[in-house]
This record gives structure tokens, C-alpha cells and sequence, in this order.
């Protein structure tokens, strides 16, 4: 029987060139692919891995994280990079998660696209030792792009794994993967640079700000996401789209108890989603930047529908003077 093996997959490049590497050596793969509310240039990066997966030949699992992820996003053990980036303990979440799939699986072993010194935090040799130490994966681990600069492997040392056919990549340069993958033929990898919103300086902030409220849920990580964002005076969060994309994805995202904002549906201006308010002013105050941000904004009183979420039927219309550019300004979370 061929060995069998749990593949951590991103969809990026180095994992591709990974799987490329073990199929060569006869592994029979299942890929993983974790999914959080983080991915920066790809918000259906679940879609864009199964595409590839499929490419490659392999079945793929899509693992949504689920709220105990956001604990260590709030309470890293292993500190934090130069944004909200814990990078250390999410990968040691997710080889937890990838060795309780490969036992599920019966695989033999997991394997990634690490490369040594091409992360600062995650991906030097101490740091490597450290994570699949606190992760119980010590041995269980492959890294092909850069087996040789490592200790051997369970897979291996029992010779399912011919340790002669991998790799010694080291570094930040991505020109050898790339090296690599013309001469394998590999052309349907994303453009290297996508990356984590924990890590982005813009996008940080926003992070901490909302965790400062106590906006810790899945769901609000992913509202993050999208429009402009605004705290109102009783602590609530107001969302607004920027563009019709926009419009439709918050209005898809609003839970149980979020209210939607919109200008009606004949005529143009966003939808927004408002979020743990506690009170009659902010609904009117979320109605006025909602105003302020329409095409209606200097025309008088402008009609804001208002309902609970995913119940349209419940809408009332609020009539409202738009609130001055600097007030709906000085309300902003943050400049994006």
C-alpha cells in the first residue's frame, strides 16, 4: 500500500510545489485546508484552494475555524508579531487540527510548504522545533522544500519517504520555488505576497480596536472585513459598504440581533449593518451617517430603511438630516 499522508495546504506556491514533490514519491494525500477570517488578498480562498486541489488530483478538506480559534488571537501564549499577528500559537493550532485529521485519516504522516528562514516567527529552525513540540507532531511533520536542512521524519526513517528526492530550500527569495515549479510544469499558482490580515498595518488596528469592545465572535472578525466602520456613542458598531459587493456581503453577514440600514432600493446609497446598540439614538444616529454617505446626503431629509436582520418585512423608514462630513468623520474607526 502506498503511505499515506495529510497535507496542510494553503494554496499558495510552496504547498502546491509540496504536494507536487510527495505525489512524485507515490503518497496518496488528502489536503487540509484551514480557513479563517484572516486570508488578506482572497476572501473565497476556500474556493481557489478546491479549484487547485482538483487540479492537482487531490481530495481537500475545508475546515472552517471555529470560535476557540479566536482565543488565541485575544490570549496568544507565544506573543505576537509587529501586528495582531500570533503567529506561533496559530501554528500550533493547526497542526492540532491537522493531527487529529490525519489520525481520522489513518495517514502516516503531514506534510507542509515550510521553508526554512523564509517566515521570521514560524518558519526558523528553533521556532519549528517549538511548534511541533507544543503541537505533538514531533517527527510526524515533512517539510519536502527544505527536508534536508532538517532531522529526518518518522516517514522517513521507516522509508516511506525517499529523504535523497527532497529539497534544501532555505530563505526569503521565492526564486527557487519558482525554478521549481517551471521545470515541474506548475503554472496555477496564486502571485507569491498574499498574506494575514493579523499582519497588515492598516488592517491591525482595527483588530484591536474591536477586540477593546469585546467584539471577539467569528462573525465579527468577518465584518471586519468589509465598508467603513463606525463606533457610536453607546459602544455600537456601525458597518457601511463602499459598493455594491459590498452592500450585498454585510447584509449577508448581519446575525440575529444586528439591525440593517439601507437607502431604499430605488434609489442610491449603501446598506449597513449595526451591531450591539443599546438604544433608540443610535438607530437614529446610524440613520444619519448612513445619509451622510448616500448620494442623498445634501437634499433635506432622506428616507433610511430600517429592519431587523433577514427580516425585510419589519422595515420602517426613518426620515433624517445627514450628519456633517467631520461628525461621521470623527466617528470612523479608522482611515482604509
Amino acid at each position: 500500500m502506498p503511505p499515506k499522508a495529510m497535507a496542510l495546504f494553503s494554496g499558495g506556491l510552496d504547498s502546491i510545489l509540496a504536494m507536487r514533490l510527495m505525489r512524485e514519491q507515490g503518497v496518496e494525500i488528502t489536503a487540509l485546508h484551514i480557513l479563517t477570517p484572516f486570508f488578506l488578498y482572497n476572501p473565497r480562498r476556500d474556493q481557489a484552494a478546491r479549484q487547485i486541489a482538483s487540479r492537482l488530483g487531490v481530495p481537500i478538506c475545508v475546515y472552517p475555524v471555529a470560535q476557540d480559534y479566536m482565543e488565541i488571537i485575544c490570549h496568544p501564549q507565544h506573543g505576537r508579531g509587529m501586528g495582531m499577528n500570533p503567529c506561533v500559537d496559530c501554528r500550533i493550532f493547526m497542526y492540532r487540527i491537522a493531527r487529529s485529521k490525519m489520525e481520522e485519516a489513518g495517514a502516516d504522516f503531514i506534510f507542509t510548504g515550510d521553508v526554512v528562514g523564509e517566515r521570521p516567527m514560524t518558519q526558523r529552525h528553533h521556532a519549528l522545533r517549538l511548534i511541533d513540540r507544543e503541537a505533538g507532531v514531533q517527527g510526524l511533520v515533512l517539510r519536502p522544500l527544505s527536508a534536508r536542512l532538517l532531522p529526518p521524519t518518522s516517514a522517513e526513517e521507516k522509508g516511506l519517504i525517499d529523504r535523497g528526492r527532497l529539497l534544501a530550500i532555505s530563505g526569503r527569495s521565492r526564486a527557487p520555488q519558482m525554478s521549481l515549479a517551471k521545470k515541474l510544469g506548475v503554472d496555477y499558482y496564486p502571485s507569491p505576497g498574499g498574506g494575514c490580515l493579523l499582519t497588515d498595518i492598516t488592517f491591525s488596528p482595527k483588530i484591536a480596536e474591536a477586540l477593546a469592545h469585546n467584539e471577539s465572535s467569528i462573525d465579527d472578525m468577518h465584518l471586519l472585513r468589509y465598508g467603513r466602520h463606525y463606533r457610536l456613542s453607546d459602544g455600537a458598531r456601525l458597518a457601511v459598504g463602499r459598493r455594491r459587493l459590498e452592500n450585498r456581503a454585510l447584509l449577508g453577514m448581519a446575525r440575529r440581533g444586528d439591525f440593517i440600514l439601507r437607502i431604499p432600493e430605488d434609489l442610491p446609497g449603501p446598506t449597513a449593518v449595526l451591531r450591539r446598540f443599546g438604544s433608540e439614538a443610535s438607530i437614529h444616529l446610524a440613520a444619519q451617517i448612513v445619509a451622510a454617505l448616500s448620494d442623498l446626503g445634501g437634499q433635506g431629509r432622506v428616507p433610511v430603511e430600517i429592519f431587523p436582520a433577514r427580516q425585510p418585512k419589519k422595515a420602517n423608514m426613518l426620515y433624517v438630516k445627514a450628519l456633517p462630513s467631520l461628525e461621521v468623520e470623527n466617528l470612523r474607526i479608522t482611515s482604509n
